[in-house]
């Protein structure tokens, strides 16, 4: 083989060789398939979820991926152009004219890299959007050049598919900023609380500075934004620096307005919930439970919640589950927590009563010591002074909140009964039957949750109907369904709005005295664990718990210095320029004018289910009603004192009514008149004691135990 043939055939192989290896290159370049523009932007998944109010102000948001703090996807037209503009000029120059790849770029970084000199760097946004469609291509500290080709063959190809304006909105909404905050929407809430919109060229520029290097401290931030910006003082830039990266900044990527609402709503990425809530109204109403918390102390109650209902539509216009402060459970959503019901389910039993005729507004009640068995032993009601009034009517029982009156009432409608109207009013907590519960449930043994309390209170708004309250502006709206008379809620409301008649228990001049029409009640649980305020005008119904939401009791909190303020600052706010009105009275209604007898109520003007009304109300004289053992009381126990001899140990007898010509029997042994209140020996055992007119019949019976 001549000398000119073996070059030529070195020359050939050196060829084929060297395409071998391009080919090869080639194919070990090929860069993964890029998703298209819309693509990307459908399969954008924010971290948060939102919650705005009935006009479309943003109330919370709610975080629900954890892996970043992502907003949702910001289109070009929503980003203000000098943000564009500034990061072009800072990040890459050439990026309206090049393809995708800058050669000048990649020139000038191979050269400092030989001569030691500073260089921007040779990656285009293109190649970095590259890099965050497909993180396996920019995997940082992994990099190798075969990595770096395929992301520059990456960058062609989506130059080729996407328009420049797209790659530039996609580079804003993938890169990561301060923080976890990624995309332009996160940073520019972050930083500056504000919109991307809304962002000036000073705040551009400090963006631009953080993309390099987004943990830098705020003097490396400051010194990069004063080499992008000669325009602006560089002494400006760096104080902008130390403000967007102190320690005292606030994250500002919602208002926090129902953090409680939130998490009962959002529960997936992305969701924009429009609610009933009328900002307005959520902070009136968060402002007047927070002032009313700061005011009464840690010491005295931690923990409140309102609920502000439209009585028209059942919308909810404000929820506050809490407002955090010196709460120790401050998660908990205390508008929507079972906590004990206390005096405020007593309109529902006294309407249940007027409804069903065994009582008028005028009835007399007597408020005076009771005992009575039951299942678990015997139920002493007392009232929240521990004095007792006497003969009382249901307008001055109601309205003043007295208890036995109350147990009184509830003895002539039945626990069942009274039960299942709970239920219909909508306490669907209350799931055990009326026997579980007993005369207790009278004075709100039961849980409920402050919407329920709210929801049941509008019914009597809304002459006895009831619908579920509505948190979605979009929720379907259900009919209306009765559950009590209309003539049995106007009576109950006409108490509960009358001042006079609740001036026993609250006084004329207390906090729920309002300068218009207004009916309310009030409810404290047992151990002082809850302090309600529920009641309603014509258009609102505001509903108010305070407590502790960890149990415990409060210290010093009374009826109306707890919930009643927050109450009645809230009803006055909603109604300043439109005070409430009362209701019309129901045609099956009638008014006429009463006295009573002995002077125990003043003469009023009082209503009545047409045909019921009397002129002179009165007390059953001692001597008509039915001779009855008052004491024992039948299932008592008693124990005896070993510390006191047991002949001074005793057991004395009461009797109720005309007794002149009963005796008593002990054991079925006559042990002497009635009327002579005998006292009997403290005797070990199970004894029965009976009450016998003249004849030898039996009038009362009851059994009691010694031990």
């Amino acid at each position: 083989m001549s000398r000119r043939e073996l070059i030529r055939k070195i020359v050939w192989c050196s060829l084929l060789a060297s395409a071998a290896a391009v080919l090869l290159l080639w194919v070990a370049s090929v860069p993964p398939l890029l998703p298209s523009y819309a693509n990307t932007v459908a399969g954008w998944k924010p971290s948060e979820s939102w919650l705005y109010d009935r006009n479309g102000t943003l109330l919370d948001s709610l975080r629900v991926d954890f892996r970043a703090r992502r907003l949702a996807w910001v289109k070009s037209d929503a980003i203000a152009p000098v943000v564009g503009q500034t990061i072009i000029a800072a990040e890459d120059k050439r990026f309206l004219t090049h393809g995708g790849i800058d050669w000048l770029a990649i020139g000038g970084a191979i050269r400092a890299r030989f001569d030691g000199s500073a260089s921007r760097g040779a990656s285009t946004i293109s190649m970095q959007v590259a890099g965050f469609l497909a993180p396996e291509l920019s995997q940082p500290g992994t990099r190798s050049w075969l990595d770096k080709l395929k992301q520059m063959r990456a960058a062609t190809a989506l130059e080729g598919n996407w328009t420049k304006a797209q790659i530039l909105e996609a580079y804003l909404n993938l890169a990561g900023f301060r923080g976890e905050a990624q995309g332009i929407a996160a940073a520019s809430m972050s930083l500056f609380g504000k919109v991307p919109s809304a962002l000036t060229r000073e705040e551009a520029v400090m963006i631009a500075a953080l993309l390099p290097s987004p943990s830098a401290s705020a003097n490396q931030i400051g010194k990069r934004a004063c080499r992008i910006a000669a325009d602006i003082p560089c002494e400006t830039l760096r104080r902008t620096a130390l403000s967007m990266t102190g320690r005292d900044r606030q994250s500002s990527f919602d208002p926090g307005l129902a953090p409680h609402l939130a998490i009962k709503l959002l529960t997936n990425p992305g969701m924009k919930i429009v609610t009933s809530l009328d900002v307005h109204v959520q902070i009136l109403s968060t402002n007047a439970l927070r002032q009313q918390l700061t005011g009464l102390g840690k010491e005295r109650a931690r923990d409140g919640a309102v609920v502000v209902l439209d009585n028209r539509s059942g919308e909810v216009l404000a929820y506050v589950g809490g407002v955090g402060g010196d709460s120790t459970a401050a998660a908990v959503d205390g508008a929507d927590a079972p906590r004990q019901a206390g005096s405020t389910l007593k309109p529902f039993l006294f309407a249940q009563a007027l409804e069903g005729g065994y009582i008028t507004p005028a009835t007399i009640l007597d408020d005076s010591p009771i005992q009575l068995d039951t299942a678990s032993g015997l139920y002493v009601p007392q009232n929240y002074d521990k004095g007792f009034k006497g003969p009382v009517s249901v307008r001055t029982a109601l309205a003043s909140s007295l208890n036995v009156p109350a147990v009184r009432a509830l003895m002539l409608v039945g626990p069942e009964a009274f039960r299942d109207r709970l239920w219909d009013s909508g306490y669907r907590g209350i799931t055990e039957d009326g026997q579980y519960y007993g005369f207790s449930l009278a004075l709100g043994s039961a849980e409920v949750t402050l919407i329920e309390q709210a929801e049941a209170f509008r019914s009597l708004a809304l002459g006895g109907r009831w619908s579920p309250a509505r948190l979605k502006l979009d929720a379907p709206v259900e009919v209306l369904r009765p559950v009590a008379s209309r003539e049995a809620a106007w009576m109950v409301s006409d108490i509960m709005a009358d001042p006079q008649a609740r001036s026993t228990t609250f006084g004329l001049d207390s906090a729920l005295k309002l300068p218009f029409w207004a009916a309310v009640k009030t409810g404290t649980s047992k151990a002082m664990r809850d302090n309600w305020c529920v009641g309603y005008t014509d258009r609102y119904t505001v509903a108010v718990w305070v407590g502790n939401l960890e149990g415990d009791s409060m210290q010093a909190v009374s009826g109306t210095s707890g919930a009643a303020p927050v109450w009645r600052d809230i009803m006055l706010a909603l109604h300043k320029s439109n005070p409430g009105k009362a209701p019309e009275m129901p045609r099956g209604l009638e008014a006429r004018a009463i006295s009573f007898s002995g002077n125990i109520e003043s003469p009023r003007r009082e209503y009545f289910l047409k045909g019921t009304g009397q002129p002179v109300q009165a007390i059953a004289p001692e001597l008509s009603r039915r001779p009855r053992i008052t004491n024992p009381v039948s299932g008592a126990v008693f124990a005896l004192d070993p510390d006191i001899p047991l002949s001074r140990q005793q057991l004395g007898l009461a009797i109720r009514g005309s007794v002149e010509t009963h005796r008593l029997l002990l054991n079925k042994r006559d042990i002497g008149p009635a009327n002579s209140y005998p006292q009997i020996a403290m005797v070990r055992g199970s004894h029965l004691l009976t009450l016998v007119d003249a004849a030898g019949k039996q009038i009362d019976q009851v059994r009691f135990t010694i031990r």
